[in-house]
Parts: structure tokens; sequence; C-alpha cells
């Protein structure tokens, strides 16, 4: 996956001020999957938001327009990933797709879960034999109409 400058650009300042997505997000009154999305170039920030971000970040204020930009979706290459964390969500779509697709059709109908009305949420479970890593993904359910 080739990172674009932009998010080299951001990801640098972040780092150099000690922040994490979390502190961003309290920043921008945005959750922090929302502000990583932002980053990587998956989402668009209104001029407001991208000011106080470039400004939080000490980054010049010109960076803020292009933060403003729709973004072409799916950033991932058309291979199977090979970072081990992005490619385990590989394995547990090949794995638990199916089961999924099932599952939710046969509590919803025939359908797909939105991906634009959608919210994504990490969370830390601690566990005694090992922290747990929490996700929840909630979108919109939308029918296949006929025509």
């Amino acid at each position: 996956m080739a990172i674009l400058e932009i998010t080299q650009q951001l990801l640098a300042a972040k780092q150099a001020k000690g922040m994490t997505f979390q502190d961003l997000g309290n920043i921008l009154n945005r959750d922090q999957m929302w502000v990583a999305a932002l980053i990587f170039r998956q989402a668009s920030a209104s001029i407001d938001e991208a000011s106080l971000l470039v400004e939080a970040l000490g980054l010049p204020s010109e960076m803020a327009k292009e933060l403003t930009q729709f973004t072409v979706k799916g950033s991932l290459d058309p291979v199977i990933p090979t970072d081990p964390l992005i490619y385990r969500f590989y394995e547990i779509m090949q794995v638990y797709g199916m089961p999924l697709k099932a599952v939710i059709q046969e509590q919803f109908g025939d359908g797909i879960m939105s991906a634009i009305d959608f919210t994504l949420n990490v969370d830390k479970e601690e566990d005694p034999k090992g922290d747990r890593v929490k996700i929840t993904m909630s979108g919109k359910f939308l029918p296949y109409k006929k025509w």
C-alpha cells in the first residue's frame, strides 16, 4: 500500500507532537477512527476541521485545503494484503464473510450494510488472558430495491 505524501507529513507531525488519534479526535470533536481515515485520505474534512487539524499538528495552513478534497476510497492494492494486522481482516472475511452475509440477510432481508452511513469503533478490553481488541461496526441496512 502506497502512503500518500500528505499522509506521511501528517503522521510525522502527529508523532513529533506525541499525539494520538484520540487526542486529535478530541480537538476536532470527531471519533479517532474518522480522524485516522482523514489522515489516510479515506475521508474529507470541512475547512474548519482541516484547519484545526493542521494547526494542532503545527503544519502549514495551506495543507488544510487538501484535506477538504473528495477522496478515492479503498487504498489497498488489489492483492492479498501482507501486513499481518490487515491480513487478519482479510482472513476474517474469508472465513466469516459468507456466514456474516447469511445471518445479516436472515435478520434483515436481501441487502447490504452501508459503508457510507457507517461508524467503526475500536476499544481495548482488558482480559487476564491477554488484552482483546473490540471492533464495532455499525452501518445502516440498505435493502436491494425492485423496479
